[in-house]
């Protein structure tokens, strides 16, 4: 391994390794074409709800890991995002929007991925925590303010719920803690590429899923 590792900051060392893979993930058909305002509410509401599966998988799986010495500190409650998919859920679907719920293939994938990190390796947990919460907080805001031009949505209200931090009045001071608490992860430098390779694995199976959403909705839909 670069022995840059032992004196680059973890948090910049992930950032700056998995930049490639974070990139193909943004800038996948799919969320260009729904940013672009080029497909309707529905195939937002079915992005919505894949990212129900991915987020009840990373919340279900930080129940154990409360008082893991690698995960736990990442475990905030202010981040939690399942209740708030729920509302926006019911308001996109109504309050059956439970039923028949299948995810997708690339889905179901990434749940599971993400359960077994929860269940074996906490550190990996971490990376799959690191790639979404942080995103959330950072280009998630671009995806709640387009939703909430481009199909009316409420500003922060319903139907867009799961981008709003209501607990956290300071995103920015966020981040930063957030990224000093990677900094003082306890583990050697084979254990950290271990973890690099997770985030680069998490941004994968993330862009596999626009992937399947685009041959859902096609460029020409």
């Amino acid at each position: 391994m670069d022995s840059t590792a032992t004196t680059t900051p973890f948090s910049t060392l992930i950032r700056t390794a998995s930049h490639e893979q974070h990139t193909e993930a943004e800038s996948s058909a799919f969320m260009g074409d729904m940013l672009g305002g080029r497909l309707g509410v529905e195939a937002y509401a079915r992005y919505t709800e894949q990212l129900w599966f991915v987020y009840r998988a990373l919340e279900e799986g930080a129940q154990a890991l409360r008082e893991d010495p690698v995960a736990g500190p990442f475990v905030r409650p202010e981040l939690m995002r399942t209740a708030e998919l729920e509302r926006d859920l019911a308001h996109l679907r109504g309050a059956g929007w439970r039923e028949g719920l299948e995810p997708l293939p690339a889905t179901a994938a990434y749940a599971a991925r993400i359960t077994e990190g929860a269940r074996a390796w906490p550190a990996g947990y971490v990376a799959h925590h690191y790639t979404r919460y942080l995103g959330d907080l950072s280009g998630g805001q671009i995806i709640r303010g387009t939703a909430e031009k481009t199909w009316g949505f409420d500003r922060k209200g319903d139907g867009v719920r799961f981008y709003v931090f209501e607990e956290i009045a300071n995103p920015a001071a966020f981040k930063r803690e957030y990224r000093e608490l990677l900094d003082a992860v306890d583990a050697d430098d084979l254990e950290k590429q271990r973890v690099v390779e997770e985030c680069k694995r998490a941004f994968t199976l993330n862009t596999a899923v626009f992937r399947a959403l685009d041959e859902v909705f096609p460029r020409s839909a």
